[in-house]
Parts: structure tokens; sequence; C-alpha cells
């Protein structure tokens, strides 16, 4: 079958090439079923494997790819809950840029009828970390606030969409000044530009001193010290990403006397049993929306596959707003 490689070219750390190769086609076994992918969503994730920085979990497959949409072709056991032809989309620890996929049965939903293949592979495994991070591990109610960083990013879109449908104020980062208006049209209450404005500073004024309840973080170690700072009493720290370093060095003081939680949050290496049970509320609480169009994927920009290597320089160099998703035809 076709699929996105990785060429390695330089050395570890090196941004090697994507090429368009064949490999042999997956089987699925017992609870598992084949997908014909006709779109996948580009994730930061993936930059970092192709530079060998983020290693699939022991058993994935080595092809990038952490979620798709498209159509079951076969059944690895009779017990599977899903048919031929059937339209899903759904998340996987590895190989959604293959044009075909060995997926959980667990790990898949229905796409819904007011979704596209593209518009539902936008949709996969950024809803689902936002669902996730802010609910399940930031345990967020009605009434809090929420702080996101990257509103402009799959999740951050994701998030703030999510937290307003809960009954959520939702701040959040961005780094360029165009992306502000975006953001506020989604819905978020405060967006701070933080490369001239101190996000700290503002949400404290926001919060006429309060803080914040649930921060979403995936920056990591030069934020620590700034989201001590500005939590409320029993706030919560997620951490989904180390981008700007995973050593810090600051005084642990507040997470004492405020009570505070920091929660680290990581999809892809959890056991497939722990995503079909995050999948299951997802189901639950999430795909209405997304059927109603409460919530939206928001798609930037459609790449063919042949333009892959665009794709990632696109997101590479943070030119997206929402995610960029490759499709397999025109």
């Amino acid at each position: 079958m076709p699929a996105v490689l990785v060429q390695e070219t330089g050395e570890p750390g090196s941004w090697n090439t994507l090429t368009l190769g064949h490999v042999p086609m997956p089987e699925p076994k017992g609870g598992e079923v084949l997908v014909q992918v006709e779109a996948f969503s580009v994730n930061r994730a993936d930059l970092l494997q192709r530079r060998g920085l983020y290693p699939p979990p022991p058993g994935a497959p080595s092809i990038l790819g952490l979620d798709l949409a498209g159509y079951v072709v076969r059944r690895g056991s009779p017990d599977v809950p899903w048919s031929e032809g059937d339209r899903v989309f759904g998340i996987v620890a590895g190989g959604g840029y293959g044009r075909y996929a060995v997926v959980c049965a667990d790990h898949l939903l229905p796409v819904p009828e007011n979704l596209s293949f593209v518009e539902a592979a936008a949709a996969a495994e950024v809803f689902v970390v936002a669902y996730t991070t802010i609910f399940e591990e930031g345990r967020a109610e009605p009434g809090e606030v929420l702080l996101v960083h990257g509103g402009g990013s799959g999740v951050g879109t994701s998030a703030i969409q999510l937290a307003k449908a809960r009954g959520l104020r939702v701040a959040t980062t961005c780094g360029s000044d165009w992306k502000v208006e975006k953001c506020r049209a989604l819905g978020a209450d405060l967006v701070v530009p933080y490369k001239h404005k101190d996000f700290a500073g503002a949400v404290l004024s926001w919060t006429e001193g309060r803080g914040v309840d649930v921060i979403v973080d995936f920056i990591g170690a030069p934020y620590v010290e700034k989201h001590l700072k500005i939590l409320a009493s029993k706030g919560r720290l997620v951490l989904i990403g180390l981008m700007g370093g995973h050593q810090a060095s600051c005084s642990l003081a507040p997470v004492l006397t405020k009570r505070i939680r920091i929660i680290g949050s990581v999809l892809r290496s959890r056991s497939d049993a722990e995503k079909a049970a995050i999948l299951r509320q997802f189901r639950a609480q999430v795909l209405p929306l997304l059927e109603k169009g409460t919530v939206r994927p928001v798609v930037d920009r459609i790449f063919a596959v042949a333009d892959v290597e665009a794709a990632h320089l696109y997101v590479r160099n943070s030119q997206h707003f929402g995610k960029v998703v490759v499709r397999w035809k025109e």
C-alpha cells in the first residue's frame, strides 16, 4: 500500500525527508478493523517523530500519524461493531499517514453526517486531547476559568470551543496578532498576544487578582513559575507538552499554600483500554456537540498527499490557525 515514509538523511534531530513509498498492507486482528484512510491531520508530534525525537510506543507502527478518517474495509473479528463501508474517524498511536491503517475498533467513532472526512480528521486527535485534558484531567466545572496556551493551534481551537460549550470562561495566548480576533470569534473571553504582552499580568488583571482554575500548557519549564502565580486556590496545571524545556527551577510554596495540582497528560502512550474508555466518554459528551455544530473543527488548509512536505513546513512555521489536513485524493 502507499504510505508517507520518513527517509533519514542526517544526524539524529535533523528534519530528514518525507517520501511517498510502499509498505506491506497491515492485517487487522481480533478487535481491530482495517480502515481506508481518506484524510489525516498534521500534529506537532509528527514533526518530532520525523526527527527521531518522539518514537512510537512499543508495538505501534513506525509510520507517522496520530489520527485519521476514512472507510472501514475489513473487520479482524466478527464481534467488531463496525461494518464494511462505515465512515469512521479516530485516534491511532501511529500509521495515520498510510493509505490503510489498522485501528482498535474501540478507538473509532462514526463520522457525523455534517462533517466531511477532512473535517473529521481535523477533529479526531485534538478534540479528544482537549476534552481529556480539560475535563478528565483538569476536572473543569461550569463557571470556572480556563487558560489554554496556543489558542490558534488545533488543541487550542478545540479547547476554546469545548470550554465555552460547558460554561467556562476562557483565556488564551497566541503568537501572532492576526490570530487574536480569530480566537475571540471562537469564544475566547481574553486573548493575549504573548510576544509583546505578559500573559500572567493580563490574566491576573482580567480575573481581578483571583487567577484561573485550570491551565492547559504545552510549553513547560519557562512558564511554571508564572503558572503557579496565576493559579487560583485548588487550581490544576495540566501539562501536555514540553516545547520550551523540561527542567524548571522555582519555589514550590504555592503548590502547598494554594493546594495546586500538577498533572501530566499524554494520549499516545496510554493503553488501549484507557483510550477506549476515553473514547466512550468522548462519544457521549463531545460527539453530540460535533453533530449539532455546537463545536466544529477548524480547518486552515488542505494539502494533497504529494505535498505532505509542504504541509509539515506550514505547521513548523506556525502559519496555521486550527488544523492542517492531508487528503489522499483530490
